[in-house]
């Protein structure tokens, strides 16, 4: 499943599968312009943080095509505005960390050619873009090979939000982990949250794991604990949004609470993610920004008549961070990470940057 996220050259357009009608029905949602990027960003066409990468990186090219058709490649103050566009670009979402290093990451290979063409940037961004996508896809996939040896034949296995294809590029990091795990020949099953209040575990999670032929049980969100204690869940294993230096991890809402559940039960509580989701800028857990997302998607959960009484607030925060402390291991594509997580992080992110890989 990796054509949600799709380049198509006849009509220099990022061509996603609409998240938000999953599984009920197919839609594309087409991109040509920045504002229809930033569009997909914010509504969550698309989401996952490596896949919020992916598509910004081919978004910046968008922008880049916008700009010569605004102003024309030889006008004056193109860079002007195409930084501008890439800023709007960047600051779509705040708390997945991909999707400022994607940004930043095509912004410094602009730096890296002074004098260079419109024109040109585009073609190099276009590149750029493709070749992330076939790397992260790379890394889950290498992701999941280590990570499928933490699991045992017969495990039941927690899951919270969308960790899958449909977050990345392709394959996925927690559920990448789980399809490993099924490749190898275990019989593997997995417990799905329902991860309110977009519903990307009992949408997206389940969808995509029943498509593969696993084993899943979606469950409401305020049943983990009895799961846990009726012995129904062996293993838990997560995406991330953004890790911070001291291993601190932000991801979808409700995560904190299962990392809790986990610990008070005994059960291993795993996170999966490539190292582009590590920022070794952000020292700890209490400077991840934490987006807040608009109350509507709390009070209208079938878009139709709202279930709040009028008047009444509401919290919306899309994410929340669980301390490293409560993390068993962090799967990443060059294996497995254990305590103590500053020095574990910062080898892993130094070994990578020496090997000067394409992160």
């Amino acid at each position: 499943m990796n054509e949600h996220i799709r380049f198509d050259p006849e009509r220099d357009a990022l061509v996603l599968l609409d998240q938000r009608y999953l599984p009920g029905r197919v839609e594309e949602f087409v991109c040509k312009s920045v504002a229809e990027i930033v569009t997909a960003l914010k509504v969550m066409v698309v989401r996952g943080a490596p896949a919020i990468g992916v598509s910004a990186a081919f978004g910046c090219y968008l922008a880049a095509r916008e700009t010569a058709r605004e102003v024309g490649a030889e006008a004056a103050d193109w860079p002007e505005r195409l930084k501008a566009k890439l800023t709007a670009i960047r600051e779509a979402r705040p708390t997945a960390v991909n999707l400022a290093w994607a940004v930043d990451k095509l912004s410094a290979a602009w730096e890296g050619f002074p004098g260079i063409g419109l024109a040109s940037l585009a073609t190099v961004w276009l590149d750029m873009a493709k070749k992330m996508q076939r790397k992260d896809e790379e890394a889950n996939r290498a992701m999941g090979r280590h990570g499928a040896a933490l699991l045992e034949d017969g495990d039941r296995v927690m899951t919270h939000c969308n960790a899958g294809s449909l977050a990345t590029a392709g394959y996925g990091t927690a559920l990448g982990v789980i399809y490993a795990g099924k490749e190898a020949g275990k019989r593997i099953s997995v417990v799905a949250n329902e991860t309110r209040p977009f519903l990307q575990g009992a949408r997206l999670t389940a969808y995509e794991l029943s498509r593969y032929g696993v084993d899943v049980t979606v469950a409401c969100d305020n049943a983990c604990a009895l799961l846990m204690r009726k012995g129904l869940v062996d293993k838990v294993i997560v995406g991330a949004d953004r890790i911070a230096a001291n291993g601190d991890t932000a991801n979808k809402i409700g995560t904190y609470g299962v990392a809790l559940l986990a610990k008070a039960h005994g059960i291993p509580f795993y996170v999966a993610a490539p190292l582009s989701t590590f920022d070794a800028d952000t020292p700890s857990g209490e400077e991840i920004p934490i987006e807040e997302r608009p109350p509507r998607e709390v009070t209208h959960p079938t878009g139709e008549s709202s279930i709040v009484p009028e008047g009444v607030t509401v919290y919306n925060f899309a994410f929340d961070v669980t301390p490293a402390a409560l993390i068993a291991a962090f799967i990443t594509e060059r294996g497995i990470l254990r305590p103590p997580y500053p020095e574990a992080i910062t080898k892993a992110l130094t070994l990578a940057a020496a090997r000067s890989e394409e992160l």
